[in-house]
């Protein structure tokens, strides 16, 4: 029952992707326009991450679940009935306060109930499993719903799901709390929304502003030193909602940022790849959505299978070689062309989920095995904080990067006397010069068509090609700092400590 509700909210990070181009067709969207679209519920999800899981630890986290079940059910009903894009960021956003309370709660009431190690690393394998499986199996349920009802059923879908977590959660899931938890940091939940936010809205709104605009240059080193007030109050809080001092221990420190780049080379793929299936091959939703599957299958097969090579190898390597796995995915899907075919993005999306499989439940295990019980709620808070900063940076970083090359070729081949709005429609997306093509035919609508399909696969390989060695410096950082072996432990070591006499 945990895991179908964590699915839920991880189903919600990637079942709006297959949704994109009909979203182009139906609101006129943009492609910064879906990045907000997809970003608005990452970003509020992970700015509140934190400070949820601190509030599941003081009161509850039974009751924090079922709090968050209810809200995130409201926002999906909201978000389901939206008529415009502004509406439906708002909606999205809403849900992520739902989201940020159900997360660290089913992370830490797993960790309660299975306090065995070896039964602990399988729980966690399962649940690493449900969320990895959420993510790549979104676009095949949205692709069915879209197949047969309008795309405000993707959201609708979560409503009964949520309810009937809410009646099984009632009877079965046992309450736990810290009573020496402290009281939620209010402060630092706001600056760590502030700080992303601005940090990704210069990333996103870059290629419409240029990356050196004033505002962009303004909004990013706004958010970068919002971000490291965010540090500075953390260090000096009476109550901070992240304990800088897990930092201190390898197996928290490693395994951290590692997720997060994990989360960055799959969210960003899959934002990416559901677009190239609908907008370059041709398919529909749904046949889009199936083809996607390899990725989930992977996930599904891999991620419980994890604990055996963690038991085995250890947590460094299998990091490691997670994140390996995954940077070499990424490689392969760069050398996609304008004349691949499905068949040459397979094995892509293969190596993804066996990375993701790996990776995901190693982390998941490390950070929550490094913290004390009474601590589980900030542990799986921090995770899942880290889980999604690392989705958003995905997005927004490659869907700039696809929409920065994009324009640019795409401009090229325009011509001067073109009028002004219907240019700003062929820029703003590969959805919308394929309506315009649609609109001029003959030979001069297959040509603008031609040409959008060339520079959107241009942009997208280009961001390929970014995110390949980032996944690669990730898994050295990952088996440097990580140690080899993971040992439990069940307070901070004092100021000053080192991890070393930590350990």
């Amino acid at each position: 029952m945990l895991c179908v509700s964590l699915l839920i909210v991880t189903l919600d990070n990637t079942i709006l992707n297959v949704a994109l181009p009909t979203l182009v067709r139906d609101l006129s969207a943009t492609t910064t326009e879906l990045q907000w679209i997809v970003d608005a519920y990452i970003l509020v999800f992970a700015g509140l991450l934190l400070a949820a899981g601190s509030l599941a630890d003081r009161v509850g986290r039974k009751r924090t679940f079922l709090i968050g079940l209810t809200l995130f059910a409201a926002g999906s009903a909201w978000a389901a009935f939206s008529g415009s894009v502004d509406l439906l960021i708002a909606a999205r956003a809403s849900m992520g306060i739902g989201g940020a309370l159900i997360m660290p709660s089913t992370l830490a009431i797993i960790t309660d109930m299975f306090r065995e190690p070896g039964e602990r690393q399988r729980a966690i394998g399962l649940w690493a499993a449900t969320s990895g499986v959420g993510i790549a199996l979104g676009p095949l349920i949205g692709g069915l719903l879209l197949d047969h009802f309008w795309w405000g059923s993707v959201f609708l879908l979560n409503v009964p799901v949520a309810a009937a977590g809410v009646a099984f959660a009632l009877p079965l899931v046992p309450n736990s709390r810290n009573d020496q938890a402290k009281q939620p940091d209010v402060v630092g939940a706001a600056l760590s929304v502030a700080g992303l936010g601005l940090l990704v809205w210069a990333i996103i709104e870059a290629p419409a502003n240029t990356w050196t605009s004033a505002r962009v240059l303004a909004a990013g080193c706004s958010g970068l030193l919002v971000l490291a007030g965010f540090v500075w109050w953390e260090r000096r809080s009476s109550h901070p909602m992240l304990e800088l001092g897990f930092f201190r221990r390898r197996a928290f420190s490693g395994a951290v940022p590692s997720v997060a780049f994990v989360m960055f080379g799959l969210f960003s793929a899959l934002f990416l790849l559901t677009q190239y299936l609908q907008f370059v091959l041709g398919y529909s939703p749904f046949a889009a959505g199936i083809r996607a599957l390899p990725a989930a299958g992977a996930i599904a097969v891999v991620a419980p299978l994890s604990a055996l090579l963690i038991a085995a190898v250890g947590t460094r390597i299998t990091m490691t070689a997670g994140l390996c796995v995954i940077s070499g995915g990424l490689w392969q899907l760069s050398t996609t062309t304008t004349g691949s075919s499905y068949g040459d993005i397979v094995p892509g999306l293969i190596l993804l989920g066996v990375g993701a499989g790996l990776a995901i439940p190693a982390a998941t295990g490390s950070v929550m095995g490094s913290l004390p019980q009474q601590h589980t709620g900030v542990g799986g808070g921090t995770n899942g904080a880290f889980l999604q900063v690392g989705g958003a940076l995905g997005v927004a970083v490659v869907g700039s990067l696809l929409a920065t090359r994009y324009q640019d070729r795409i401009a090229s081949v325009l011509p001067a006397s073109m009028p002004r709005a219907t240019r700003d429609t062929i820029l703003g997306s590969i959805g919308g010069a394929q309506q315009v093509a649609a609109r001029v035919g003959g030979a001069s609508g297959q040509a603008l068509n031609q040409a959008a399909k060339a520079a959107f696969v241009n942009g997208m390989t280009l961001g390929f090609t970014v995110a390949t060695p980032v996944a690669a410096a990730a898994a050295v950082i990952a088996f440097v700092v990580l140690p080899a072996r993971r040992r439990r432990v069940t307070s901070l070591p004092p100021a000053g400590e080192t991890p070393r006499q930590a350990a």
